[in-house]
This record gives structure tokens, sequence and C-alpha cells, in this order.
């Protein structure tokens, strides 16, 4: 079964094409998106561009990655799915535009994403990595059956307080959660 292409109850979930690039940087670029960790958001289209290409990469070496998200009539909801992090653990993630937050969509994505996960290798577990601030995120991952397995400082994180939460599917070894959280 292909994963580029994958239609819930609302959304159509495909593989990103370079055809995507000008609604995912206006996603990527709005500052509301970004509301938890400001220094990430995208300023120019070569950021964007950049992110696209190590998507496009994920899908080459894996067969899954992150998708685009639109509704049935093709407005861009967001952006999100299940990337294979450091070879150890899939990362769940999600950036959905502020148009739709709140209607539930992050969790359709979610659901679509670990069962997508799950399809292409089972015995790797799907996490999620996020600021212990973003509330909407630790909701959503514990809506997803993902548990807190480790929280700390955030490596590389322009803000010295910024603490991370990393959840899980199951229980990780100490060598995988010490890889994830060192990046």
């Amino acid at each position: 079964m292909s994963e580029e292409n994958v239609r819930t109850e609302r959304l159509v979930l495909t593989r990103p094409v370079p055809a995507d690039l000008d609604d995912v940087f206006t996603l990527y670029s709005d500052p509301a998106v970004w509301e938890h960790f400001p220094s990430r958001r995208h300023t120019d289209p070569a950021t964007t561009r950049g992110l696209l290409d190590a998507i496009d990469e994920s899908w080459q070496l894996v067969g899954l990655g992150s998708w685009v998200a639109r509704d049935g009539d093709g407005v861009l909801v967001g952006t999100g799915g299940c990337d294979l992090r450091l070879g150890l653990a899939w990362n769940l993630g999600y950036r959905l535009a502020r148009a739709s937050w709140g209607q539930g969509y992050a969790q359709e994505l979610i659901r679509a994403a670990v069962a997508a996960a799950r399809r292409v290798r089972f015995d790797v577990p799907v996490t999620a990595y996020l600021l212990e601030h973003n509330v909407r995120s630790k909701a959503a991952a514990e809506r997803a059956g993902l548990h807190l397995v480790w929280q700390g400082p955030d490596a590389g994180n322009p803000d010295p307080a910024a603490v991370r939460l990393l959840y899980a599917d199951r229980p990780l070894s100490a060598v995988v959660v010490r890889e994830l959280t060192a990046t």
C-alpha cells in the first residue's frame, strides 16, 4: 500500500510536490503558527524549499514522511505526518493553518500518520518531541495514546530555559532517549 496519498474522513494527505511550495511557505511564515518557537518561522521561500527537500528525502529513503493536508476543496489545512528521526523513531509532527485550529484536524492527521508509520515499520516507536509550554501539542500527543517518557533541556534552543518533552507509544531505551534528545 502506498502511503503517498491518503484520504481521511475530511482530509486529502499527499506527499509534497514543488507546486505546494507557496502554500507551505505561507503556513510556515505565519508568526501565530510558530508561537512556541518563533525562531523557527520561515522568512523566505528558500527555507521552505529546504524543508520540502528534507521531506522528499524521507519519502525516498523510508517510504514515509510528512504530508500536505488539504480539505475536500483543496484548501491547505496544514502539514504533518511521521518522519524517521535518526533512524531510531518515527517523529510525529504537524503544523496547521490558523483557520484550521480547533476543528479536530490535528487528531485526524495524527491518526493517519501513526497508522502509516506502523504499516511501514511497526518495529520503530512513534514519538512526539515538543516544547513543554505547548499545551495543545501535549494534549494531542496524549490523545494519540503517547506517554511522556522524558523531559529536560531543549538542546540547541536559543531560549536556555526551554524544556522539551518526549512522548512515545512504548518504552524507549536510555540510548534511544539520549540520542533523540541530544539534537
